[in-house]
């Protein structure tokens, strides 16, 4: 017999429908696990215990079609859920109640998942890594003493560790695909457009969304359905897809046009053999699996960086603060406030429409194929505290641009993309790859992804973390 947290998110939704378990009884085991590990692990930075098992007495009295209904999904803590505290991953945020449900909480609230709580993330979202002055830091359950990541940091510890059989997240810079990376999961970047951030958080250039974060590619195939969806106002809109994403989780993709590269944009950034080696094993599943697979040159270039860090710089001051708290902000955005304060209109304006430039060039090399293939993150997981061990924390954003020299990428082009989690060290450290396609195209990602999932028998086989 497995135990319930060993279940996918599609089982334990199937077994509440067959009257196996109860939405109350699986929600109490989350409960329960999260009481007894999460203090070593730092997933979640508040748990709604009383309304996540209020919510689950109401499905098990009247429980909603679909494929995930009666399911625990927590949310993080840069989304909002009315009447819970939401932090942003700040101290200047400790009292601040939600308003408002943003409307993918509402999406996962009318598909009856229930929210255990709201996981960790680093402060605004800014860093790749989830350290904050509210809590604990977030672990890659594979190594306690490493970090999950950033900045669903929280989310990915919570899935990896059995504190969630699925999560919800965000990704700006790469804040899905980089935690799944170091947690050993599946994480989808959905094409921009595909989910609204209404009805208070804005979509500024686009590079932000919300998606899926799951132990296998049908669960986050299922949740993205759920997530996806327009609201008013919206200024990007995703083209349609034929059928569910769940759907596609069992088709063939048919034999598909795959480029690859391992050389960042990001100068400086050097690949460590792990990373080098997973990406290599990669390609040559995806061959064998009947591919073909292509060299090209990376269609981005260094020359994009510096564009990319002055709208970063920009996006840092999106939340207010007073000035009697700033001394209550953490080193590192303090600096990057300090320098979006200081950057023009015509600076930002300039740096977005170079961005917009390089990517119309980059989208006409990278169309010509179906998916392009690089690593996710140059690094194997880092130690908790290495990004701020450092006098200077410039030299901590440095740390950062190299750490996460790939997946930015595709938050300015708009392109959804996912971690592949399949290959781990010899030490036991998870390390993933990406998988990018054509904007609208997370219907081919995930036929590919689940067809390679299949061929390597499930992503973790026999590996369980040791918490787990």
């Amino acid at each position: 017999m497995r135990e319930l947290h060993e279940l996918s998110a599609l089982e334990q939704a199937q077994a509440i429908r067959d009257q196996d378990i109860s939405p109350v009884e699986l929600t109490q085991h989350y409960l329960d696990r999260i009481e007894r590990i999460d203090p070593e692990v730092g997933a979640y930075v508040t748990v709604t215990a009383e309304r996540a098992l209020d919510q689950a007495r109401r499905l098990e009295k009247e429980l909603p079609d679909g494929p995930l209904a009666g399911v625990p999904i927590p949310i993080k803590d840069l989304n909002l859920v009315k009447d819970v505290p939401i932090m942003f991953g700040s101290a200047t945020y400790r009292d601040f109640v939600a308003p408002v449900d943003d409307t993918v909480v509402e999406r996962l609230r009318e598909a009856g998942t229930v929210m255990l709580g709201k996981t960790a993330t680093p402060e605004f979202g800014l860093p790749c890594y989830t350290e904050t002055f509210l809590s604990p830091p977030a672990r890659t359950p594979w190594d306690l003493s490493r970090s999950a990541g950033g900045s669903s940091g929280g989310a990915a510890a919570a899935v990896a560790a059995g504190l969630a059989p699925a999560a919800q997240g965000s990704d700006g810079a790469g804040s899905i695909r980089i935690p799944a990376s170091v947690c050993g999961l599946y994480g989808i970047k959905p094409t921009r457009g595909r989910i609204s951030f209404a009805p208070i958080i804005p979509d500024l250039a686009g590079m932000s969304t919300n998606g899926p974060i799951a132990r296998t590619v049908a669960d986050a195939a299922a949740l993205l359905d759920v997530m996806a969806h327009h609201s008013p106002g919206d200024l990007f809109h995703a083209p349609p897809h034929d059928g569910t994403f769940l759907e596609h989780a069992t088709r063939d993709p048919g034999r598909l046009r795959i480029a690859r590269y391992a050389r960042p944009a990001v100068p400086d950034a050097e690949l460590d053999p792990d990373v080098l080696a997973a990406y290599e094993d990669a390609a040559a599943t995806l061959a064998a699996l009947g591919h073909e697979v292509v060299d090209i040159d990376p269609p981005f270039g260094p020359d994009i960086v510096p564009q990319f860090v002055t709208m970063w710089y920009v996006f840092a001051c999106m939340h207010p603060v007073a000035d009697h708290q700033s001394d209550q902000l953490r080193p590192l955005t303090r600096w990057l406030r300090e320098r979006g304060t200081a950057t023009s209109a015509p600076a930002y304006v300039q740096a977005q429409a170079s961005l917009q430039l390089a990517t119309r060039a980059a989208l006409a090399v990278t169309d010509a194929y179906d998916a392009v293939l690089t690593p996710t993150v140059t690094q194997q997981p880092r130690p908790v505290g290495w990004f701020e061990d450092v006098d200077d924390v410039q030299e901590t954003f440095e740390r950062m641009k190299r750490f996460a020299a790939f997946p930015a990428i595709y938050n300015v082009t708009g392109q959804p993309a996912v971690n592949l989690p399949l290959h781990w060290t010899a030490d036991g450290l998870p390390i993933g790859v990406m998988l990018a396609g054509r904007i609208g195209g997370e219907a081919t990602l995930i036929s590919l992804s689940a067809q390679v999932e299949a061929a390597r028998g499930g992503f973790w086989g026999d590996r369980r973390p040791a918490v787990w």
